[in-house]
């Protein structure tokens, strides 16, 4: 039988009415699992954009766009602007033309980091298994938390999302399931302001219609490959032999065949392993010549391993990204006999890829990253290298300026090459990040891709 929960007053009951008995909201959950799941995906609605229409009143019925810069790219915009076609990564041209009359506003990272922590404690006293997936979005198992909340834990959930309106003033979508996979789905559904289900019962019919590029890991490029051998839903994979999708794909195939069916064995897992470091920046203008980009890059590759060491990190592979002035991304890749965190093995490797890339072909660049992957302790990082033995005295160099900016703070010795970088950094870049992927976080473009 049919079970209704009111998302406003939380008046809950059987059956199927259009309006709440109590308060009369058109805002009713229904369905017959209603108090059978307990496998959540939360996600802020527009995070960026909705704190700031938080804290600026007056922006609230604009379109408001969060980016910088004619060169940057959007990071985020509110769902006004997103009819107007905006989206996140649009170049901010783009987005001026599409939304001219839109408040632009520069990332403030720092008040939305503390912004996603208080959203992050909310979601931790519901339950203690809780997977950030980033800054604004979770997976939560809230399984046996019945006894804890005094409620099932659809009910727990709407109680949230009434706590985070109030308490912190943004809204965030919900979506409950059996699974990971479907639970993700399910708050896309109905975004902003979302909460919608997807049974055990209904998972088959609910994917057989749905498109293909609604599986995780199938971007565009797999799409195309799926779309040619004649798969645009998934229900077309539904009945697909397991064995041929993995014959022809290989691992995203059996990915495909268990997904299709609805069916993922993931655990929600709180403690979810960091997968790579990287720090990038856009520029303004675009650089095309080595004594440009190598200063940038050598304080990226400062970045990226202050981090690395602050985590106590080291990696086997160093991956040099770059974006060229059509928006194409190239990435070039190293791995080492030896996991690696330091500054000068970083940037040694990031040259020789760049100086290969620049040699290759003539190009100006908008975006240049250096990034460390294959992630192990650090204890096992940068043996003594009893061949070059200049590169063992440069890393005891290092490690002794680290002792020193430890001991003193802030950077006590800097190379000119490095203070070139950030002179070339602080007058060009439009937005600089650092990135931490989380192996759990799928990515929307892997598989063929």
């Amino acid at each position: 039988m049919e079970q209704f929960l009111c998302r406003d007053c939380l008046e809950e009951g059987n059956g199927a009415p259009r309006r709440c008995p109590r308060c009369g909201s058109p805002r009713l959950i229904h369905h017959e699992e209603l108090r059978a799941l307990s496998i959540a995906h939360i996600d802020c609605d527009s995070f960026y954009a909705s704190v700031e229409k938080r804290d600026n009143p007056e922006f609230r019925d604009k379109p408001v766009i969060i980016g910088g810069g004619e060169r940057g790219v959007v990071a985020t915009a509110c769902y006004i602007a997103r009819i107007r076609g905006v989206k996140s990564a649009m170049p901010m041209f783009q987005a001026r033309k599409l939304c001219p009359e839109a408040v632009i506003i520069r990332p403030n990272m720092k008040k939305y980091s503390e912004v996603g922590r208080q959203v992050r404690a909310a979601m931790q006293a519901l339950t203690p298994l809780v997977e950030p997936l980033s800054i604004d979005e979770a997976f939560l198992d809230l399984s046996g938390t019945e006894r804890l909340h005094h409620a099932y834990p659809a009910l727990t959930l709407a109680r949230f999302v009434l706590q985070v309106e109030k308490d912190i003033g943004i809204t965030v979508s919900v979506g409950l399931s059996h699974n990971k996979f479907l639970a993700k789905i399910a708050s896309d559904l109905e975004k902003p302001r979302g909460f919608s289900i997807i049974g055990k019962e209904e998972t088959r019919r609910f994917l057989k219609d749905k498109p293909v590029s609604m599986i995780w890991g199938v971007g565009k490029v797999s799409q195309a490959h799926l779309a040619r051998d004649g798969f645009l839903t998934i229900g077309q994979l539904q009945t697909a032999d397991p064995a041929k999708l993995a014959k022809t794909y290989g691992a995203l195939g059996l990915r495909l065949a268990k997904l299709a069916q609805g069916e993922d064995s993931r655990t929600v897992s709180p403690d979810s392993e960091t997968k790579s470091i990287s720090s990038e920046t856009t520029f303004s203008k675009d650089l095309s010549q080595a004594d440009d980009l190598l200063p940038v890059l050598r304080r990226l590759a400062e970045d990226t391993s202050k981090r690395a060491k602050a985590a106590g990190l080291a990696g086997r592979t160093v991956t040099l990204k770059l974006k060229d002035d059509h928006f194409k991304s190239i990435t070039r890749s190293r791995s080492l006999s030896d996991p690696t965190q330091l500054t000068d093995r970083i940037f040694l490797i990031g040259k020789d890829l760049l100086l290969r890339e620049l040699a290759a072909k003539k190009a100006a660049y908008r975006l240049i990253g250096i990034g460390i992957s294959e992630l192990h302790p650090g204890e096992f990082a940068d043996p003594p290298d009893l061949v070059d033995i200049q590169a063992g005295k440069r890393a005891n160099a290092e490690k002794a300026m680290d002792l020193l900016s430890s001991k003193f703070g802030g950077k006590m010795v800097e190379l000119g090459l490095t203070m070139k970088g950030k002179l070339v950094a602080d007058r060009n870049p439009e937005a600089q990040k650092n990135v931490i992927h989380s192996a759990q976080k799928p990515d929307k473009d892997s598989g063929l891709d």
